[in-house]
């Protein structure tokens, strides 16, 4: 019997090899992590994986120290040792990739941070963190029906060819989310022409806060770094801190595989 940490593991023999249990299920416990769009909280692992709640914490610990695993406040996500975050676009790697960035962000810069992701035709919020000092705008509207209002949106909108901007715009109408939202078609195509390495919504989403978003590009990614601030902040902090957005989002660019040339 070999000790393992505050576990016992029965080595097991298959067909003249000896397998160590509690290798295959630290891995199966990685597998799952690296295949879930969101981040797993152990409780949910265990679950999933079918291992008691006591050895999936046992296991987790263990992932977590030696850097294969990452503990969130709100789960389970890839750690940097693990050798699939090279650009590779399974979720769980992207969404590992996508984590470590926003909290750069959101420590750095001292606002939320969100990522935004085009796929299949629409704009998809990927994930949030939150900063302590200022949380989040109170998402009511779902940016699938807001893109022309957000920042996070209006940057991926900018980014597309001009065929799929108009095929977006011409399955979406433009809701009025607060007065200062751009409803007329033409200004706004006319504002993304314009836009190139960072958009601004200014309390066009909600009253009060100003959302700035930089591009993140790499090969099939087209997704958007952005933070929301105060109004009263964004006046004399904006510059700065779209030099902060900038510079973290050229080093995602380049883990998903993004030229650097190109950014």
């Amino acid at each position: 019997m070999v000790i393992a940490g505050d576990e016992m593991t029965t080595p097991e023999i298959t067909s003249g090899e000896t397998l160590i249990a509690s290798v295959q299920r630290a891995l199966r416990l990685v597998d799952i992590v690296a295949n879930a769009p969101r981040p797993v909280p152990a409780k949910l692992l265990a679950q999933w994986s079918g291992l008691s709640l006591g050895t999936t914490y046992n296991l987790t610990r263990t992932l977590v120290r030696e850097g294969y695993l990452s503990n969130e406040p709100d789960g389970l996500v890839l750690g940097g040792r693990f050798p699939g975050l090279r650009g590779q676009d399974e979720q769980g790697v992207f969404l590992a990739q996508v984590r470590a960035a926003l909290n750069e962000v959101a420590d750095g810069v001292g606002a939320t941070a969100y990522l935004s992701r085009y796929e299949d035709g629409e704009v998809h919020l990927v994930d949030i963190v939150d900063a302590k000092a200022n949380p989040r705008v109170e998402l009511w509207v779902g940016l699938h029906s807001s893109a022309h209002a957000t920042a996070l949106g209006k940057q991926i909108l900018a980014e597309l060819p001009t065929e799929d901007r108009l095929d977006y715009l011409s399955r979406h109408t433009l809701a009025e989310l607060t007065p200062n939202t751009i409803r007329d078609r033409r200004v706004l195509l006319e504002q993304l022409d314009r836009t190139r390495d960072a958009a601004v919504d200014r309390e066009e989403y909600a009253i009060g806060y100003t959302c700035l978003a930089v591009p993140v590009r790499a090969p099939g990614v087209t997704a958007s770094l952005a933070v929301s601030l105060r109004a009263d902040r964004a006046v004399p902090d904006i510059d700065a801190i779209a030099g902060e957005l900038r510079r973290v989002a050229a080093q995602l660019s380049l883990r998903l595989g993004g030229d650097r040339f190109g950014l």
